[in-house]
């Protein structure tokens, strides 16, 4: 591995259920806890975060996972030194999700999370959400809203080891709920307002702190 990467393992724990129950059809079937994330120095935390298939993203493999569509992961990643390892196509992130949940393999196990910009690591974070809560998806806005709550407090609890400072958390955040409205929008759903907030977001974090420590 190239001396410049990082290499973390960012906590991400299991969020409460913030969406109808419906929305998911195996809600946390498989508890979260940590991602391991590489990326070379220095990270780009000033790409904004959009709706564009996130570039310089790609999820690693640990294992010859061939129930799952894959491509080389040095096509998508680039200053981590890969050579020939696969990574799981980044147009199938629903496949995956539909088959870690039916062969009961716990992400971790099989994949890790290589992104080096902010853009990417977001949306690293909401798929990994994904693949731990399985769910129809007949209910669009409402299942990538859970998912992109989870991808913001995820980055909430890992700021300092990302070194991501509160202007740009905040921006990252607004980012994400414009998103999420716009989808309820294209649904002629109301938005739950609120549920992407600094202060829900944060009452989750401090919620999910007390639960690790006390």
């Amino acid at each position: 591995m190239p001396a410049a990467v990082i290499s973390l393992r960012l906590r991400t724990p299991s969020l409460p259920r913030l969406v109808p129950a419906g929305v998911f059809d195996a809600f946390a079937w498989c508890e979260s806890d940590f991602i391991e994330w590489r990326a070379p120095q220095p990270i780009d935390l000033h790409t904004p975060v959009d709706g564009t298939n996130p570039a310089r993203m790609v999820f690693v493999m640990r294992t010859d996972c061939d129930f799952l569509p894959r491509e080389l992961a040095r096509l998508h990643a680039f200053g981590l030194g890969l050579a020939e390892e696969w990574a799981l196509a980044p147009y199938a992130i629903d496949d995956a999700t539909d088959e870690l949940y039916a062969r009961r393999a716990c992400p971790g196990d099989l994949l890790w999370l290589a992104a080096d910009n902010l853009n990417a690591l977001v949306w690293g974070l909401h798929d990994w959400a994904h693949f731990h809560n399985h769910g129809p998806f007949e209910e669009r806005a409402w299942t990538e809203l859970q998912c992109d709550a989870a991808a913001l407090v995820w980055l909430r609890l890992n700021q300092t080891a990302i070194g991501l400072d509160e202007r740009t958390w905040e921006r990252a955040r607004s980012e994400v709920n414009a998103l999420s409205v716009a989808r309820f929008k294209a649904e002629n759903k109301l938005f739950p307002e609120g549920a992407l907030s600094s202060a829900t977001l944060e009452a989750i974090s401090n919620q999910l702190e007390l639960e690790r420590t006390g």
